[in-house]
């Protein structure tokens, strides 16, 4: 489940667990509660696909970035939910636990997962932007011969997605299938070899693709 969004009056749009206690994780004070699970879900699943897949469809424009004008992106939320507003379009932005969003001023995009077709720049100046040795994807078991024999692809996305960890790739190989493959990838390996790898959001890493020599095999199925 989603965990709902509070409001500190110290520390802002924070989160809390489903079912506990009204208060800020930071610091223990009483927190207003702005938002519940599972609008925060609905709102953030609308903003992703807007900003990843049918910008048009929000009356948004994209540039060649993935660049959009945030009040207009206010209008498409309040247009399509009556009971959203400018702030708690902040407040998803603000709290997204795996960094979906990008804002700066008074434009937005998404991070990373785009099927429309944009250049997303690297955070080269960004110390955290530094590439493990090896990262993870995860993905349904009928998949593993094509990849093993073709490497991995980027498909109706612009982009490869790997994950930091096991756990992780394990976690989005399940929207997939229920015991996906999880495939460990030798992320410094490509990067000395000259292929792109980059840091977008919190926890995901994209690649142009990821040719079969850099692939192996890390989990066949799940593990209790």
């Amino acid at each position: 489940m989603t965990d709902p969004i509070l409001r500190c009056p110290d520390h802002g749009f924070v989160t809390a667990s489903v079912g506990g206690d009204p208060n800020c994780p930071e610091c223990g004070a009483d927190a207003e509660r702005v938002l519940s699970g599972e609008r925060r879900r609905r709102l953030s699943k609308f903003v992703s696909g807007a900003l990843r897949h049918f910008p048009d469809d929000a009356g948004l424009e994209l540039d060649d970035r993935g660049w959009a004008d945030y009040e207009r992106l206010a209008d498409a939320v309040a247009r399509k939910y009556d009971w959203a507003d400018p702030q708690l379009l902040a407040a998803v932005v603000a709290t997204d636990p795996k960094g979906r969003f990008e804002r700066e001023g008074g434009r937005i995009r998404a991070a990373y997962g785009h099927s429309v077709d944009v250049t997303l720049e690297a955070s080269e100046s960004d110390p955290e932007s530094r590439i493990p040795d090896r990262l993870y994807h995860g993905t349904d078991p009928d998949n593993l011969d094509s990849i093993l024999a073709e490497g991995l692809q980027s498909m109706n996305r612009q982009e490869v997605h790997l994950s930091a960890t096991p756990a992780e790739a394990r976690e989005v190989g399940r929207r997939h299938a229920p015991s996906p493959v999880v495939l460990e990838i030798d992320a410094s390996g490509m990067v000395a070899d000259g292929h792109r790898v980059s840091k977008r959001g919190a926890e995901t890493y994209t690649a142009d693709e990821v040719p079969r020599e850099y692939l192996d095999v890390r989990e066949q199925r799940e593990k209790d």
